[in-house]
């Protein structure tokens, strides 16, 4: 249920179940060296979905991590391989409260976005490493 008794969609249930305090706090970012991260302001129409990352050139994934509030990977069945992903959650800012993603730990490089559910890339993005690379989801 929402926070008014509403029944939530069976996507942001799950998300919620797996994660409860998801957007309700800071994300630890540990970047350094080689190791960046990037943080993705999206659409209000996608918070509760999945987006998903590859490198671009091909290289190993993004680290596996174990939250959707953190990047991970595990199998879904998707017939593709496996990409990490993130949750979209609404998360405070000075400026009021946003949508977004964040992946916290990849490796300097090009990276794709997927749209949810799909194998159509949404976004590319360059990271670089010890620093946060902010985009925004095309509309």
């Amino acid at each position: 249920m929402d926070q008014d008794g509403g029944v939530l969609p069976h996507h942001l249930q799950a998300n919620l179940d797996e994660n409860p305090w998801a957007g309700q706090g800071s994300v630890l970012l540990d970047i350094g060296g080689d190791v960046g991260a990037l943080v993705v302001d999206m659409p209000i129409a996608l918070v509760g979905h999945e987006v998903e990352i590859d490198p671009a050139d091909g290289r190993d994934h993004p680290p596996h991590q174990h939250s959707h509030e953190h990047s991970h990977e595990h199998g879904h069945g998707h017939g593709h391989p496996h990409r990490a992903h993130v949750a979209v959650v609404p998360r405070r800012t000075p400026g009021g409260t946003r949508p977004s993603v964040v992946f916290p730990d990849l490796v300097e490089g090009g990276y794709r976005l997927y749209h949810p559910g799909t194998e159509d890339v949404a976004l590319t993005v360059q990271v670089r490493g010890g620093e946060v690379t902010s985009a925004t989801w095309p509309t």
